[in-house]
């Protein structure tokens, strides 16, 4: 008897969990069920497109403040002129290590992004040269377009031909970060005394 009460209660059980599964999972056919995390996918935050009346202006995309510096960024106070050049010559000095892993990666570096033009070697020779476009000058033996020799350009002026370009070399300041710039700068060192 015993035995046959907790049958008739274990049935009643399963069938009450199946009907309430059943009642349940019918009632929304969008429902995807129970959310976990929901703020994941309605957030409650603003798109940077969508109007926001917590500013003046009602844009949530906002100007960062005047003077502020983004994260990780590093300020290159040298304008993009022949002045602003020959300033950063005089003024600008290579901050890292002159060691031989930082040697190592900007000679990878140059491989990548310079020697396309400037050749291996820094001679001028590059894959661009052989497809009927103009050599820049050799590293070691070659005159720049703004006064004096290829050989003795400083840090600081190379510097600033990498990050704003000269002629028909286009700035390299969003492929190479500040750090990298400077590893070429310590390969191109080595190529001017070829």
């Amino acid at each position: 008897m015993l035995a046959m009460n907790k049958y008739k209660v274990l049935g009643i059980t399963a069938v009450t969990i199946a009907a309430t599964i059943l009642a349940t999972s019918c009632k929304d056919n969008k429902s995807t069920g129970w959310e976990y995390a929901p703020n994941m996918y309605e957030h409650i935050a603003y798109d940077p497109d969508q109007k926001n009346p917590n500013f003046k202006d009602g844009k949530t995309a906002q100007v960062p403040p005047a003077g502020t510096i983004p994260l990780g960024f590093t300020r290159f106070d040298y304008p993009n002129t022949k002045d602003g050049y020959l300033q950063a010559g005089l003024e600008v000095k290579n901050p890292i290590a002159q060691n031989k892993a930082n040697f190592d990666e900007g000679k990878v570096l140059f491989e990548h992004y310079c020697s396309p033009c400037h050749g291996v070697t820094g001679q001028g020779d590059g894959l661009v040269v052989q497809h009927g476009f103009p050599a820049p000058p050799s590293y070691s033996k070659g005159q720049s377009s703004r006064g004096g020799a290829m050989k003795e350009l400083t840090d600081g002026k190379i510097y600033h031909t990498i990050t704003y370009g000269v002629n028909s070399m286009g700035s390299y300041a969003s492929q190479l970060a500040p750090e990298e710039r400077w590893k070429v700068i310590t390969y191109v060192h080595h190529l001017q005394n070829l």
